[in-house]
């Protein structure tokens, strides 16, 4: 401003979630969490959930926080401040975590513009300005990044869920609304999508398990509703400049939703998560092991830190974090399947079905893949551990996340970075075709990222 003060405006694009309720459901989320807890959540100065104004579109204008990201400031801090910073994100997870809700979705306003019999209301006093209502993540409305052939139509049933019941089929008619329509409609494919009929297969044996897996009480106690940022990392994330173990911000509030505890289980935020693949470096050999076996230090303690806070001292996601993974990943992974493959579902599928006895599970599994099912899946996995392990080596070393997220000012190193990395990855996929260990044309489906 002329003042020298600063103000944030943001514009939702059209790829942030569904018209309207996408704006409506951050500011909601926001508020709510302020009038319950004391989290550093920027004040909301002005918002409009209609394009009907003067600016013309959508818009949420908020407070600049002060700070840092805390992303700039991981790599310069010590052990002991990145432990304190750990515990003190992991109490505000275990504060939001704390509140009760009475089903699944998103927070709105009371009079957000949607249809009554798609609200839910509860509580008293304060509590009746909100209400739960569709859950708005793009994911539900298909509109995800990289997605143009889904562009258009949202899923049937997008909540809110009253039970883990509706909940499911939720997720199955989600999942199924995500199908591209024509097989020729696809943009190319990795080797290991697989066809819509596999999909299709696929999401009906899902709803099948889950309708089982939802009768055992440990799957019932895992999946109290809890609200959660969603996308709790590094990136929106501020902190002092002087001492970044002091929280000054938590910004990014779009598409957080009242979800399952057990969705939880396995989102660690990137602050207290494990290193996924050996780093490279261009320090000298002694001084590279060094700050190596530092960084995994560092990390082992923050996970380990993030682990106490949310077994120990968080009660809703404490059956969550004592339940085995294999239980709950058919309801993480069903309704993206077109987006993650067909591999990675029925991957889940297969260890469930193995493991069905072991796992104290009532009757038998519905899913039982065949021979010939489990001989395709077998070169599936190997393509989809290939691509997993150069998608988490390119993380490691370029300092990205899975989307391929970088700092604007780090934007033309790392693009740079990620040719040389492909020009890399190419030479050593001929080298291999030469030797007939690896079939022409498939290394660049493998790669992981759109620039090359």
């Amino acid at each position: 401003m002329d003042t020298g003060s600063r103000v944030v405006a943001r514009l939702p694009t059209g790829i942030a979630g569904p018209a309207r309720l996408t704006t409506n459901s951050e500011v909601a989320t926001m508020t709510y969490l302020q009038t319950k807890l004391a989290l550093p959540i920027p004040k909301i100065l002005d918002w409009k959930d209609t394009s009907s104004n003067p600016v013309g579109a959508e818009y949420v204008i908020q407070e600049h926080v002060d700070g840092v990201q805390l992303h700039d400031k991981w790599l310069e801090m010590n052990t002991h401040q990145h432990i304190l910073c750990t515990k003190a994100l992991s109490l505000m997870i275990k504060k939001m975590a704390a509140l009760d809700f009475p089903a699944y979705g998103s927070l709105y306003f009371s009079d957000a513009p949607i249809e009554e019999s798609n609200k839910i209301s509860f509580g008293q006093g304060l509590d009746e300005k909100f209400c739960i209502g569709p859950h708005c993540s793009p994911i539900f409305w298909n509109q995800c990044p990289g997605e143009p052939e889904l562009y258009g139509g949202s899923s049937p049933n997008c909540g809110p869920w009253d039970s883990l019941t509706s909940y499911c089929a939720g997720l199955v008619e989600t999942g199924t609304s995500r199908l591209p329509r024509k097989e020729d409609t696809i943009n190319p494919k990795r080797p290991y999508q697989g066809s819509i009929q596999d999909h299709i297969h696929l999401l009906k044996s899902s709803q099948e398990v889950m309708h089982k897996l939802i009768k055992d009480k440990r799957i019932q106690d895992a999946a109290t509703p809890v609200l959660v940022h969603a996308d709790f990392h590094k990136k929106n994330i501020y902190v002092s400049a002087e001492d970044p173990t002091v929280i000054t911000g938590i910004i990014d509030w779009q598409s957080t939703s009242i979800e399952p505890a057990f969705l939880h289980k396995e989102r660690t935020p990137d602050f207290a998560s494990l290193p996924t693949a050996p780093q490279e470096d261009i320090l000298g050999e002694e001084a590279q092991d060094t700050q190596i076996d530092r960084d995994k230090r560092d990390a082992s303690i923050c996970n380990q830190t993030f682990d106490v806070a949310m077994t120990a001292l968080t009660p809703k996601m404490r059956p969550s974090r004592l339940l085995d993974p294999t239980l709950f990943r058919v309801f993480q992974y069903c309704y993206t399947t077109w987006t993650d493959s067909a591999v990675m579902i029925r991957q889940e599928m297969i260890e469930l079905s193995a493991r069905w006895k072991e796992l104290e599970l009532d009757g038998s599994c519905p899913y039982l893949p065949t021979e010939e099912e489990l001989k395709r899946h077998k070169q599936d996995l190997e393509d989809f551990e290939v691509k997993q392990r150069l998608l988490f080596w390119l993380m490691d070393n370029m300092d990205t996340n899975s989307d391929g997220w970088v700092p604007n000012e780090d934007w033309e190193a790392a693009l740079e970075a990620n040719r040389a990395a492909y020009d890399l990855w190419i030479e050593t996929a001929r080298e291999s075709e030469a030797e007939g260990e690896l079939e022409v044309g498939k290394p660049d489906a493998l790669w992981p990222f759109d620039a090359r």
